[in-house]
Parts: C-alpha cells; sequence; structure tokens
C-alpha cells in the first residue's frame, strides 16, 4: 500500500511532539506499507520526503504579522499538497495544518483519509490570541477535515474523549486510539556530564527540568510561579523556546527574573539543544516537570521517563495515561474552569502543589531513582515505535477494506 504522511513539520524543521511523532512513524511504518511524506517548508535532503510545500508567494508577502493570511497561507500549502499526492493509496493527516490537505485528496483523489490528532482547536481557545481571525480558519479546517476522515486517531483514551465531545459528528467506530511512540535509543540514561556542565548545571546537585514550548497550554508560568517555593538546594533548568506572542514573553520572562532570586537559581536554555543533549540533562535530573493545563498526549513526559527520570505532572488530558501517579511520579490535580481560557480555577494551588510534589522528590532522591527505573521500564513496555506502527498499518487495511 502506498501511503502519503502529511505534516507539516519534518527534519531539520521540527519544533514540536507531532512533528517528532511523525518522523519516527515515517521510519517505523517501513516495513509495513510504502510511505512517501509530503511536508511544509523547504525541499529536504531525506529520502522518505516526496514533495514539499510551501504558501503561495501572494498570500505568504501578506503574512508577516496578519496570522488571517498566515491561516489563508496554510490553506494554499493544502492545495498544493493534495494535487502532489501522486499515486498515493491513502493519506494520513498530521494537526490542522495538513488535515485539510487530507480532506481535499479524499474527495478528488477518492482515497481514504485517516487523521490523527495531536490536539483540538476548539480546547486550546487561547490561540484566539495568537492567530485573531485566524483561530476562526484553524477550527473549521479542523473541523471539516476531522468530520469527513475515515478514521481519526487519537493519542491517547483523553483525547478519544475530547474528539468525541468537540465533533459529534465523527461516529464513534471512526475513532481508535494510538498511544504515541518513543525512541527509546536515542531517549535512554545518560551517565555522560559534558552537556550540563556546558550550561551551567552541577551534576552533584538536585536538578528540576522543565522542556516545553513557551504556549499557554505548557503551563510553565506556573511552575515559575512555584519556584520560590523550591526547594533551595535544587537547581532549576528551564528549556523554553520562543513564545507565542510578545506578551506572553514579558509575561513568562518577568516571572523568570523573579525566580532568577531563589537560592537555587535558574538555569534558562532558550536555543533549540539537540535530543541529545535534552535526554543528558533529563538523565541528571531529580524530576521532570510538566505544568500543562492542555496536553492530549504529552510525549515529553514519555521521553523524560524514557531517560529513566521521575515526572511531576499536572493530572490533565492523556497525562495520567502515562504518569503512574505514585509509581513513574507523581500527579498534581488541576481543575479548570469553562471560560474561553481554560485556566485553572485555583491557579495559586496549582503553583503551591507543583512544588510540594518536587520538593518531596528532592528530599527523596532515592524514591526519585526507583520511579524513573519504573518509568523506564513502563516505556519499553508500552510506548515502542514499532508497537506503534503495526497498530498504524492495521488502521489503514481496516479503512481500506472497509466500504466509503
Amino acid at each position: 500500500m502506498k501511503v502519503a504522511l502529511l505534516t507539516r513539520e519534518f527534519p531539520p524543521e521540527v519544533y514540536g511532539g507531532a512533528g517528532v511523532h511523525v518522523e519516527a512513524l515515517a521510519s517505523a511504518l517501513e516495513p509495513f506499507v510504502e510511505v512517501a511524506v509530503h511536508c511544509f517548508g523547504r525541499p529536504r535532503s531525506s529520502p522518505a520526503v516526496a514533495g514539499t510545500y510551501e504558501a503561495w508567494p501572494a498570500i505568504a508577502a501578506l503574512a508577516g504579522d496578519d496570522p488571517l493570511a498566515s491561516a489563508l497561507g496554510v490553506l494554499s500549502v493544502d492545495l498544493a499538497m493534495a494535487a502532489g499526492l501522486g499515486d498515493a493509496e491513502l493519506c494520513h493527516s498530521h494537526t490542522w495544518y495538513a488535515n485539510m490537505a487530507g480532506h481535499l485528496a479524499k474527495l478528488g483523489r477518492d482515497i481514504p483519509h485517516v487523521a490523527t490528532t495531536h490536539s483540538l482547536e476548539p480546547l486550546r481557545p487561547w490561540k484566539a490570541e495568537q492567530l485573531g481571525g485566524g483561530y476562526a480558519l484553524s477550527s473549521w479546517y479542523e473541523k471539516v477535515a476531522l468530520e469527513g476522515a475515515d478514521a481519526v486517531i487519537a493519542v491517547s483514551q483523553a483525547m478519544a474523549a475530547d474528539v468525541r465531545s468537540c465533533y459529534p459528528a465523527v461516529d464513534e467506530e471512526r475513532i481508535e486510539v494510538i498511544y504515541n511512540g518513543v525512541d527509546t535509543t536515542s531517549w535512554r540514561p545518560d551517565p555522560a556530564t559534558d552537556v550540563l556542565e556546558r550550561v551551567g548545571l552541577d551534576p552533584a546537585r538536585p536538578l528540576v527540568v522543565f522542556v516545553g514550548r513557551m504556549t499557554r497550554q505548557k503551563g510553565l508560568a506556573y511552575l515559575l510561579e512555584a519556584a520560590p517555593a523550591i526547594d533551595g538546594d535544587a537547581q532549576l533548568a528551564i528549556c523554553a523556546g520562543a513564545a507565542d506572542t510578545p506578551a506572553l514573553a514579558a509575561e513568562i520572562h518577568a516571572l523568570a527574573d523573579v525566580a532568577r532570586g531563589r537560592p537555587g537559581g535558574l538555569c534558562w536554555i532558550e536555543e533549540m539543544l539537540p535530543r541529545r543533549d535534552i535526554a543528558q540533562i533529563l538523565s541528571h535530573a531529580t524530576c521532570f516537570v510538566c505544568p500543562s493545563i492542555y496536553e492530549p498526549f504529552g510525549l515529553v513526559n514519555v521521553e523524560a521517563m524514557a531517560c529513566g527520570t521521575a515526572v511531576v505532572a499536572s493530572a490533565v488530558g492523556g497525562i495520567p495515561e502515562i504518569v503512574v501517579d505514585g509509581e513513574t511520579g507523581l500527579l498534581v490535580h488541576v481543575e479548570l474552569d469553562d471560560g474561553p481560557d481554560r485556566a485553572p480555577v485555583a491557579p495559586e494551588a496549582l503553583s503551591r502543589d507543583l512544588a510540594v510534589a518536587i520538593n518531596a522528590l528532592v528530599a527523596d532522591p532515592l524514591r526519585a531513582r526507583s520511579m524513573g527505573r519504573a518509568g523506564r521500564a513502563r516505556v519499553e513496555a508500552m510506548f515502542s515505535w514499532p508497537a506503534v506502527a503495526a497498530r498504524t498499518a492495521s488502521c489503514y487495511d481496516r479503512v481500506v477494506a472497509s466500504p466509503r
């Protein structure tokens, strides 16, 4: 079977969990199907990439700081992508950026469309702050594509429930849960210390680490609010990329300035570190912290566990399906409001409880290491890429065999 994987991200242009997922899935699927990757951006050297697509010049010229033009540019890419699929027998799209390309290919080429939901636009209302009117378009692209897809893969049971809630027109039998995977050979415990020393971390001291994008859903602000209450013997390292908006950047950096005054200090790493560097930092962490308020799966938690690291995480979305409370880490309860931002009802309590959980592991390093070992074992048993690829290929077979 010839399968076209449709994605915004593919190496070297990867900035989030969806991009990591598609890169690994493309490789893991090779024993099962013939894979051709179609992605946004410049030409790639990878033999897996069959086509690359950029926004139409007339629209791209208008984009810049205009989120609406940027969202329309995405549609122009999807139109070109749908036209460039050649003899694909099935297309598999990832995220709203590529979902519409899959939908158009289904209609125009009469081939099945499988869509993996890494997140859902209706559950990320803070994107209106970032995208303005473009958010209405991204939401519409996703709705049309998912409701028309032959199969919708949810990356967790929590995500499947969200799909049913947000898009009741999607038939229950078309939703399938297939967890994300992780490369356990590159994400593994690393005893070396060269990366730590280069970024200014002391391997002999307790270490608390955050890795993630600087977006509201990742909850970095709540961790920084907690920073003054974190044990002063512990180092706090933040590996964060650029913020979604200038306003969010100003808010986060103001909190970071306060956090730098804590006894253990703050190590802020804004550069995009390679995987090996992140794996080493995680390997030496007493705990990894995931304070997200929206996390359909939470791949970064799996990566931390694969490195043998205990996890402290908010109990939202798919995280409780990954982190076993009291066994591979500690979960922190958070109640979200029903307002447009889906913010924590009690943000001070979330920050306080994060600090309490972090301090419990800093004070008991033997327990933290035991949780790390249990986490590594759980990853090996449940989240390997060969298993994920086999289930995905089986999904393809069912879709192709089903009447449409």
